[in-house]
């Protein structure tokens, strides 16, 4: 009876996997193709910050062009279309439903790339509304918004529908997600970002939220399902987790208003968002306490799960950016490290460090399910790992280690603006050396892809290493 019951749920699992295997495809190859037009555009970018004179005949080569450019193919091409694929596919395997809307989401990805081919051509033409996060025109954004609308429909649809009564953390996260994500481009298109000062107070908030609402809860919606599912165990306190759940509800939509110290806002204003930052240390403790005990004893699973492995380093990376981003809430550190490179490499531990090496290790979970095949070569995963985290560990080394001295040269009246900007030079060479290793890992997850989906392979009931690791590890 037992064996039945277990055939009849691994068939259940199949089905939905079955269904959502499209969807999951048409959103991971999207991001895919963005994430290799936004690394070449990071490294002219990077390049052009010690070689200014690289490409200078071009004005749409420019690094007022390109630089934003990276950002918003990143953030809303590769990041947000995979996190979406990914945050779909977990959702239809934690309520045990398919994907609703299956073929108005596939309409909606290929409009979605359409927009950002369109807002690429406009900001490299110049036309950038000149918002930090929201250089693409306002009617690119719309249509991006109402394309997650589309998933968001998906999302409630499902819920509804659900075969469970009961609801998993990561339910929580995914279903904020999808709700936060639209309001916070509703905002974001509103006239109110053309009044200079308040300008600067809208974008603080969107910027942040954008990370700490849309991409966070689908990272950490990835971690509180991936780490459980490769080991085999639950996780450590489902009490704790909701604990992080709403903290992060609770005091994240304050804290990017601590950009704005000694800008022209309200000190109250800005008292507040350093309040909320330092108490995102509660959720940020309790969810790395968590993850740590679930994983503590198991340690040796990483060296054989490519998922785990990503993983494990996106979470540590979490709680590393967040009790960091607590720290430079206080205007005594934040007096010196703004305006630096310090803050720019802080950046990348969020959006890279933490979001994408997690949807890298949510990838190489899911793709083998929707697929029913196994990677073309685990060596490969394994220098994809070691290129992408060295990469990102020589980056945010170098930047945040010139960013503090250089935060200090600045507010040194006695010390020349140029000799703050000279002393920088070796290591942006550093920051284009960790570009480079960036991006050959990048490489070499784009051929993995494409081999994953459109190389003929003999297809296995499940992926073998997986299973090896669950039962091995399991408690």
């Amino acid at each position: 009876m037992e064996k039945e019951k277990n055939e009849s749920e691994g068939y259940r699992v199949a089905e939905l996997d079955r269904q959502a295997k499209y969807v999951v495809l048409v959103l991971v190859l999207s991001g895919v193709f963005w994430l290799l037009f936004g690394t070449l555009l990071a490294l002219v970018a990077s390049l052009k910050m010690h070689a200014p004179d690289w490409l200078s005949q071009s004005s749409w080569l420019t690094f007022g062009r390109v630089r934003p450019l990276h950002l918003n193919t990143v953030v809303y091409g590769w990041a947000s279309m995979t996190g979406a694929g990914v945050a779909l596919w977990m959702l239809s395997r934690l309520l045990k439903t398919p994907i609703f809307l299956r073929g108005y989401i596939m309409v909606a990805a290929m409009v979605w790339n359409l927009a950002l081919a369109v807002g690429s051509i406009q900001i490299l033409a110049g036309y950038s509304r000149g918002i930090e996060w929201l250089e693409f025109p306002t009617p690119v954004m719309v249509v991006i918004v109402l394309c997650v609308v589309v998933m968001s429909i998906s999302v409630i649809m499902m819920l509804v529908a659900r075969k469970v009564k009961h609801l998993y953390v990561s339910v929580w996260y995914i279903l904020a997600a999808f709700i936060w994500f639209p309001l916070l481009g509703i905002v974001s298109s509103l006239p109110i970002f053309d009044t200079p000062t308040v300008q600067a107070g809208m974008n603080w908030w969107y910027a942040h939220n954008a990370l700490g609402l849309w991409f966070t809860p689908v990272g950490l919606a990835a971690a509180y399902y991936f780490i459980p599912k490769v080991l085999g165990r639950p996780i450590y306190s489902y009490g704790l987790s909701l604990i992080g759940f709403w903290g992060l509800a609770l005091f994240y939509n304050w804290n990017g208003f601590h950009h704005l110290i000694g800008g022209p806002v309200p000190t109250w204003f800005v008292t507040i968002s350093i309040s909320a930052s330092v108490m995102m240390v509660i959720p940020v403790v309790v969810v790395a306490v968590n993850h740590h005990m679930t994983v503590v004893g198991s340690f040796s699973a990483i060296k054989y799960s490519p998922t785990l492995r990503f993983v494990v380093f996106a979470a540590m990376s979490y709680t590393f950016v967040s009790l960091q981003g607590s720290m430079q809430a206080l205007r005594s550190v934040n007096e010196i490290i703004h305006f630096t490179h310090f803050v720019v490499a802080h950046a990348h531990i969020g959006l890279y460090a933490f979001v994408t090496m997690m949807l890298f290790g949510a990838c190489y979970y899911i793709l083998p399910r929707v697929l029913l095949r196994e990677w073309h070569s685990k060596p490969l995963i394994k220098l994809h790992f070691w290129l992408t985290a060295s990469g990102i560990i020589l980056y945010v080394a170098a930047l945040q280690y010139i960013g503090f001295f250089q935060g200090l040269a600045m507010n040194d009246p006695d010390v020349p603006f140029t000799e703050t900007v000279t002393m920088t030079m070796p290591y942006l060479v550093a920051r284009s050396a960790s570009g480079v290793l960036m991006a050959a890992g990048h490489l070499i997850f784009a051929w993995l892809v494409f081999k994953m989906a459109f190389s003929p392979a003999e297809e296995v009931d499940t992926p073998a290493l997986w299973e090896k690791i669950r039962k091995e590890f399991a408690v």
